[in-house]
C-alpha cells in the first residue's frame, strides 16, 4: 500500500528481491536522534536497529565496549506477554543467542584502538511467523553501522542456508525448514566470510562448505542494497584517527620484554606460563613507568603498554607456529591432547561424565523427566516446550581465577546451545524414547575448547543414562595463524591460541558427518581452501577423538539407572479423561499422592505413568483402569449402594459409574420396602442387564444370584 511521505523527512529506502522475500531497507524516518537508525522489513517481519556512538572515549577505556541488545516485542505477533506483568522483561534465551549472532560478525569491523562506547539496539516490531527475525536483525544492525558514519568496515551481509532434496535453498521458510537437513546462518563482509552458525542432520564437510560459499554469494545482494541506502542517506564518517604509535616506547618494551616472554611462552603449564608472563607484563611496565619519571618525561599509558606487550605475545606466538616449530604445549598443528573419559561418576545422577582433553575437563549429568520437565517458552510466536535442555556453566575456578558466579552469561548460553544443536540430530524422538532430557555441563577446567568438551561429554553422560542415541558425537575446535599467503590450522586449540588466533573453528559431529559447526573469524581473507583445510583437519581430529569415546562407553546403558524414572503407558477413551483428572484435578492429585508416580494426559487420551518404583506404577494404573473402565453388558459386579430410593437403589458398580437398581430386580418376591432388604454403604452383586441410549444402566440383584446359582449347580 502507497503512503503519503511528509516533508519533515528525508527518506531513504531501497527494496530488492531476494531469493523468495522481498526486502525493504529504510532510514530518515524514525530513530532520527540516534547515530543511525534502519528499518527493514522482509515479507512483513520487521525490525528496527538503531545505533548509538559516543563521539570520544571514557578516560583510562582499554578495551572497545561494544553491547548488543535483541529483544521480540509481542505486539509484533498481535500477542500479549504472559507473566503477572504482562510486559517483555528479561532477555529470553533465543533473544540472548540473537544477540550474539548480531554482535560476532560486527565486533572485528571496528578499527584497533576504537575505545568510543557503542550500543546496538534492535526491535522486532512486526512478525511474520514464515520469516524469522534473526536474518533481518544482522541486516538492520549492519545497515544501522554502516549509515551512521562511526568507524566501520562494514557493511556486512548475512543468510539463512538450508538443504532440501540435496539443494541449497536461501532463506527457507518455517515451513520449510521443517523438511531441511541443515540450518546455517552466514554473515561477512562482501570479500570474506566472517561468522558461520548451524546445525546439521549429519552432513559431509563437502556439503557444509558448500553451504557457506553459497550463503557468502547470496548475501552479495543485501550487501550491495546497503551501499546504496548509505550512499542516498548515510551520515558523514566521523573524523577518527587511531592513537599515534609510540616507536620509542614500542622499542624500548621489546628490548625488555621479549626474550623473558619467549621463555615463558616455552613453558608448557598453563597455570604457571599465565603466572610467569603476568609477572612479566607487571615488571616491565613498572620499569617503564619509573624510567620516564627518572627522565622527566609523561607517565607512559597502561593501556599503551599493555597493547605492545599483547603484540610480542602474539608476533612469539605466531611466528613459532608458521615456522613449524612445536606449539605452546609441544603438540604438532595436527595432534589432540591426550584423552581421559570416565562414566557414572556421580552415583544418584540418571548419568554422568567425566571428558578431560588436556587441561579442559568438563563434568557432564543427564537427567531423566517427564512430559511435565519439557521446558515450556513463550515466543512471539506462540507457545511451544522444548524435551531437550543443555546447559553449560563454567565458574571462575576453571581458569584458575575469582569472579562472579551465578546466573548464565551469553557466553554460557551460546556454549550450552551450540552443544545442544550439535548433540540433538542424534537423539531418539519422543515416540522411541518419552522422556524429556536435560544435560548439565560443569566446566571444572578450561584451556580452550570447553564448549567441545561439553558435547563429548554430553554424549557419554545421555548414554550412561540410557539413551539410545544413535551415534557418537564429539567436538573440536580449530584456530588459524595466517601472515600474508602463510596460515597454519590448529587441532584442538588452547586458549591463549584462540585469543591470540585468527580465528576460532568448532566442528561437531558422528563419523558420519557433521551435525554442528560454529566459526569466528577475526580477519578478513579466509580462503575457501583454508576452510577445506580446516574441516578435513577438523574430521581427522574428531574421529580420533571418537575413537577414544567409543573405547570408553561402547553405546547407551541397556538399564536406566535406579534411581531414574521408568515410563509406562496406557491408553484409555478421550471421554473417560476427565474421570481420571476430577473436579479442580482433585482425583489425580489424590492418585500421585497415594502412589508416589507422575501421570501426565494426553487429549487422545494417551496416560503417561513415571515412577522410579515399578510396583507403584502399576497400583496407579490399576485405579486408573477402575476410573475408566467401561460397565459391560451382561456382566456381574460387586457393587456399592449409594442411596435408598422408593422405587429401588442407586448402586455403584465402577468408580464414576452408578445405575438404577429397580425394587422389581432386588428379589424374586415382592419388595415392599427396599430399606428392608438394603442398606446404604452395602456391597451386593449385582448384574448389568441394560443400558439405555443416555449410557444410564439398569442393574439386577435377582439376576446375578440366578447367574451364580446356575454356576453351582
Amino acid at each position: 500500500m502507497s503512503r503519503k511521505e511528509s516533508t519533515l523527512f528525508q527518506i531513504a529506502r531501497k527494496t530488492f528481491k531476494w531469493g523468495q522475500n522481498t526486502v525493504t531497507l529504510e532510514t530518515g524516518e524514525i530513530a532520527r536522534q540516534a547515530s543511525g537508525a534502519v528499518l527493514v522489513n522482509m515479507d512483513d517481519t520487521v525490525v528496527l536497529a538503531s545505533v548509538v556512538g559516543a563521539k570520544s572515549a571514557k578516560p583510562g577505556q582499554d578495551f572497545f565496549p561494544l553491547t548488543v541488545d535483541y529483544v521480540e516485542k509481542f505486539y509484533a505477533a498481535g500477542r500479549i506477554p504472559g507473566g503477572f506483568f504482562k510486559r517483555e522483561g528479561r532477555p529470553t534465551e533465543r533473544e540472548i543467542l540473537i544477540c550474539r549472532l548480531i554482535d560476532r560478525p560486527i565486533r572485528p569491523l571496528f578499527p584497533d584502538g576504537f575505545y568510543n562506547e557503542v550500543q546496538v539496539i534492535v526491535q522486532v516490531v512486526s512478525s511474520n511467523p514464515e520469516v524469522d527475525s534473526d536474518i533481518p536483525a544482522m541486516i538492520a544492525a549492519s545497515a544501522a553501522l554502516a549509515v551512521s558514519g562511526i568507524p566501520f568496515s562494514g557493511p556486512i551481509g548475512a543468510a539463512r542456508v538450508g538443504y532440501i532434496d540435496a539443494q541449497y535453498v536461501l532463506n527457507p521458510s518455517a515451513s520449510q525448514m521443517a523438511s531441511s537437513k541443515l540450518d546455517l546462518v552466514v554473515a561477512g563482509t562482501d570479500a570474506a566470510v566472517l561468522m558461520v552458525e548451524s546445525e546439521a542432520h549429519q552432513l559431509p564437510e563437502d556439503v557444509m562448505l558448500g553451504a557457506v560459499v553459497y550463503g557468502h554469494e547470496q548475501m552479495q545482494t543485501a550487501i550491495a542494497a546497503i551501499d546504496e541506502l548509505v550512499a542516498e542517506g548515510g551520515k558523514p564518517e566521523w573524523d577518527w584517527q587511531p592513537p599515534a604509535r609510540n616507536e620509542a616506547l614500542i622499542a624500548r618494551i621489546n628490548e625488555l620484554a621479549e626474550a623473558d616472554m619467549r621463555a615463558a611462552y616455552a613453558v608448557r603449564n598453563k597455570q604457571e606460563r599465565t603466572t610467569r608472563v603476568r609477572n612479566l607484563e607487571n615488571g616491565v611496565a613498572a620499569k617503564v613507568v619509573e624510567e620516564a619519571k627518572a627522565a622527566g618525561q609523561p607517565v607512559p599509558d597502561s593501556n599503551e603498554v599493555g597493547n605492545i606487550l599483547f603484540e610480542i605475545q602474539s608476533r612469539i606466538v605466531r611466528g613459532q607456529i608458521l615456522s613449524g616449530e612445536p606449539r605452546i604445549d609441544g603438540r604438532d598443528t595436527r595432534t589432540v591432547r591426550p584423552i581421559a573419559i570416565r562414566s557414572s561418576v556421580l552415583p544418584r545422577a540418571h548419568g554422568s561424565a567425566l571428558f578431560t582433553r588436556g587441561e579442559t575437563q568438563a563434568l557432564v549429568a543427564a537427567t531423566l523427566g517427564t512430559a511435565r520437565d519439557e521446558q515450556i517458552i513463550d515466543a512471539i510466536t506462540g507457545e511451544y516446550r522444548d524435551r531437550f535442555m543443555f546447559n553449560y556453566n563454567m565458574p571462575p575456578f576453571a581458569t584458575g581465577e575469582t569472579g562472579r558466579f551465578g546466573s548464565p552469561k551469553r557466553r554460557e548460553v551460546g556454549h550450552g546451545n551450540l552443544a545442544k544443536r550439535a548433540l540433538r540430530p542424534l537423539l531418539p524422538s519422543a515416540q522411541e524414547f518419552a522422556y524429556s532430557l536435560r544435560v548439565v555441563s560443569e566446566i571444572t577446567e578450561s584451556n580452550g575448547s570447553s564448549s567441545m568438551a561439553s558435547v563429548c561429554g554430553g554424549c557419554l553422560a545421555l548414554m550412561d543414562a540410557g539413551v539410545p542415541m544413535k551415534a557418537h558425537v564429539a567436538g573440536v575446535a580449530m584456530g588459524l595463524i595466517k601472515d600474508g599467503g602463510r596460515f597454519a590450522v590448529l587441532t584442538d586449540i588452547l586458549g591463549d591460541e584462540d585469543h591470540l588466533g585468527d580465528m576460532d573453528f568448532k566442528v561437531a559431529g558422528t563419523e558420519q558427518g557433521i551435525t554442528a559447526l560454529q566459526m569466528d573469524i577475526k580477519i578478513q581473507g579466509i580462503t575457501k581452501e583454508i576452510m577445506q583445510v580446516a574441516l578435513a583437519q577438523a574430521r581427522e581430529g574428531r574421529l580420533h577423538i571418537l575413537g577414544h569415546m567409543k573405547s570408553a562407553v561402547g553405546g547407551a546403558r541397556q538399564e536406566l539407572s535406579d534411581f531414574a524414572p521408568r515410563m509406562y503407558t496406557m491408553k484409555i477413551n478421550p471421554e473417560r479423561i476427565r474421570d481420571v483428572i476430577g473436579k479442580g484435578g482433585a482425583t489425580i492429585r489424590q492418585i500421585t499422592e497415594q502412589t508416589g508416580t507422575t501421570i501426565d494426559i494426553q487429549d487422545d487420551g494417551t496416560i503417561t505413568i513415571a515412577a522410579v518404583d515399578s510396583g507403584a506404577a502399576k497400583k496407579a494404573q490399576g485405579i486408573i483402569e477402575g476410573l475408566t473402565a467401561e460397565v459391560e453388558i451382561g456382566r456381574i459386579y460387586e457393587g456399592t449402594v449409594l442411596k435408598i430410593l422408593d422405587f429401588g437403589a442407586i448402586v455403584q458398580v465402577l468408580p464414576g459409574r452408578d445405575g438404577l437398581l429397580h425394587v422389581s430386580q432386588i428379589a424374586n418376591e415382592r419388595v415392599n420396602q427396599v430399606s428392608d432388604y438394603l442398606k446404604e454403604g452395602q456391597q451386593i452383586r449385582v448384574k448389568a442387564i441394560e443400558a439405555d441410549d443416555k449410557g444410564r444402566l439398569r442393574l439386577s440383584m435377582k439376576a446375578a444370584a440366578a447367574d451364580d446359582a446356575a454356576r453351582s449347580a
